[in-house]
């Protein structure tokens, strides 16, 4: 009498789970690329807010005062200067108006936005406190003269500064 095979033989495990390795090395890389890009986005979406609550109290004080602030004046003006993802940000007086950088942590946030062991940059810059120009000054039409763009990639940047 001959008995019939049920089941899965040795051999044939052992082709499923290297289709299934095969399949793995294929899929995970660019499947953490993709969460490694949404946490950078979402990492820099608190550098734009922070830069967003400076752009009211400086308007207002070139307002007032037909100047930019200082760095004294700008740490009295503005409330929160860092983040738990943006180190600092640091205010700059250009000969054309004025910018505040954020500055990423060099720890704790994504690889993407740390460059060479120190954060990437995100930029807010403006003439006249009206406009306010994201990341860079390549527009010949809104651009900011003299700022210092930021290194933040474009593809993690927000629709705004990209």
């Amino acid at each position: 009498m001959e008995q019939e095979q049920k089941g899965l033989t040795l051999i044939n495990t052992m082709i499923v789970l290297a289709i299934i390795g095969i399949l793995a090395t294929i899929a995970i890389p660019p499947a953490y690329h993709m969460y490694e890009d949404s946490q950078a986005r979402e990492q820099v979406t608190e550098a734009m807010n922070l830069l967003d609550s400076v752009k009211i109290p400086v308007t207002e004080f070139h307002a007032a005062n037909r100047r930019w602030p200082t760095k004294a004046e700008f740490d009295a003006l503005v409330q929160a200067e860092n983040g738990k993802y943006v180190g600092s940000l640091t205010p700059l007086v250009l000969a054309s108006g004025f910018q505040v950088t954020a500055k990423f942590r060099n720890s704790g946030v994504s690889p993407s936005l740390v460059d060479g062991g120190t954060g990437r940059t995100l930029v807010l810059a403006t003439t006249t406190g009206q406009n306010w120009i994201c990341n860079d000054s390549k527009d010949p039409e809104n651009g900011v003269p003299g700022m210092v763009g930021g290194s933040v990639l474009p593809q993690h940047r927000p629709a705004a500064c990209r």
